[in-house]
């Protein structure tokens, strides 16, 4: 399966990475880049009615290139300009194309949180990403135990860094609130075979308390199927290919947030 061929790639990949810097290393690093704790992600998604956070990916395992131009770091300034309350940006470079430079360069030039979305499997990794500038990391329960999940929950809390908590199914949901998530994400895509069921957010809002943080990923594509999040009472989405593959982003964007009919037919700024 595709999930464990990304797992092993990345397992690949940390190995290299610590044989370049040793885990001692990086800890020491990230623990002298700490400074305030300010949960800067999770505080964007506290704000009324459904927060963005827009996804900067260049490809998919699933769709191939998503993004030929893929001026990341103008897509960022857009992102920002257009009012979202926070930036996804792919990090894994063997499935989708993804860099930690890309975040690195975009955390420099906006003020608005950062995600860095990859498969964290090692602790290293979190301590990686606070060093690079991720404000939250993503947390994907099918790919890790119980016990690690909570570890590393409780490694990016203390280090000032907030967790997008990932889960698929009932089970999944447990595992989230068994640790104490504050964030919990539902993914509409099956890791497994990367099928797509939008209503697995609606079937799954009902287990999580009022008190978390709710997100939907994957699988939005129009106003009405935001409006049918909202109606569920979902705090944020997670979007990125809809936004990737349009020709003017801010557009897109406000057609999304809004009802008004749009005109599309100006450049987006990212192709200026």
């Amino acid at each position: 399966m595709i999930l464990d061929k990304i797992v092993a790639a990345t397992r690949r990949r940390v190995d290299e990475e610590k044989s370049k810097k040793s885990f001692d290393v990086i800890k020491k690093e990230a623990l002298t880049a700490i400074g305030k704790l300010s949960y800067k992600f999770e505080e964007s998604l506290l704000k009324p009615d459904i927060n963005f956070i827009c996804e900067i990916k260049k490809a998919s395992p699933s769709k191939g290139i998503i993004s030929n131009s893929f001026d990341y770091k103008q897509i960022a300034l857009e992102y920002q300009k257009a009012g979202v309350s926070a930036i996804s940006v792919l990090t894994e470079p063997d499935f989708f194309l993804g860099s930690k430079d890309y975040l690195q360069e975009i955390k420099n030039l906006v003020s608005i949180p950062v995600l860095r979305k990859d498969f964290i499997i090692d602790s290293y990794q979190i301590y990686e990403s606070k060093i690079i500038g991720a404000d939250a990391i993503l947390l994907i329960c099918s790919i890790l135990k119980r016990e690690i999940l909570k570890d590393f929950f409780e490694t990016a809390s203390e280090i000032g860094m907030s967790c997008l908590v990932e889960a698929h199914d009932e089970k999944e949901i447990e595992m989230a609130l068994d640790i104490g998530a504050k964030i919990i994400g539902v993914n509409n895509r099956n890791l497994r075979d990367f099928e797509v069921d939008f209503n697995n957010s609606m079937k799954l809002r009902k287990l999580v308390p009022s008190d978390k943080i709710f997100v939907s990923e994957s699988g939005i594509k129009t106003k009405e199927d935001i409006d049918i999040l909202r109606t569920n009472n979902v705090n944020a989405i997670l979007i990125g290919e809809e936004l990737m593959k349009s020709k003017n982003i801010s557009l897109k964007i406000k057609e999304l947030k809004y009802s008004e009919k749009l005109d599309f037919s100006k450049q987006s700024f990212s192709e200026s």
